[in-house]
């Protein structure tokens, strides 16, 4: 298994070098790493989840129309998108993990309800096997509303803020 500081060597050496796409396998771990609009993206497992990720948000979907609670939130969002206009977008995460809304808990929070960010802007930051992803709007506008609550467990495609854009 990869050391974080032979990680963070990789993403730097990923980050300076022309390859958009890495995948490194090793002792049932496998460390994905992908350039996003310039930043190095990086989402690290074991092996054995990698695999069947492509499936694991329909095997989700069945797990959450079995349990009655969840699937009424997810029907409301909906409602809501369509019923309210004060956001055009959203920022969602784009893996499983634990979701911070500051770099350090004495910090203050990237974002809060009504900053205008940009498209390089980091949002807040998902923490995955360690891995601390800071993730970047990929939108300019305002922030209009925090989904998440801080040290909350986020999902793959989970939307994170609301956006209106100019």
């Amino acid at each position: 298994m990869l050391k974080v500081q032979e990680i963070r060597e990789l993403i730097k050496l990923i980050d300076q070098s022309q390859i958009d796409e890495f995948s490194y396998e090793s002792n049932g771990t496998k460390v994905c790493m992908k350039k996003s609009n310039g930043a190095v993206v990086t989402e690290a497992a074991p092996a054995v989840q990698e695999q069947p990720k492509p499936q694991a948000e329909p095997v989700q979907q069945p797990a959450q129309e079995t349990s009655e609670k969840p699937a009424p939130k997810e029907e409301s969002k909906p409602e809501d998108k369509s019923a309210s206009a004060d956001y055009d977008k959203e920022i969602t995460s784009p893996m499983v993990g634990t979701f911070y809304k500051s770099p350090s808990p004495d910090q203050d929070a990237y974002v809060k309800v009504g900053d205008q960010v940009k498209q390089e802007s980091v949002v807040c930051i998902v923490e995955a096997m360690k891995l601390f992803n800071e993730i970047e709007a990929e939108v300019s506008g305002e922030i209009v509303e925090i989904l998440v609550n801080d040290g909350e467990l986020v999902e793959y495609g989970q939307p994170l803020f609301r956006v209106k854009t100019a």
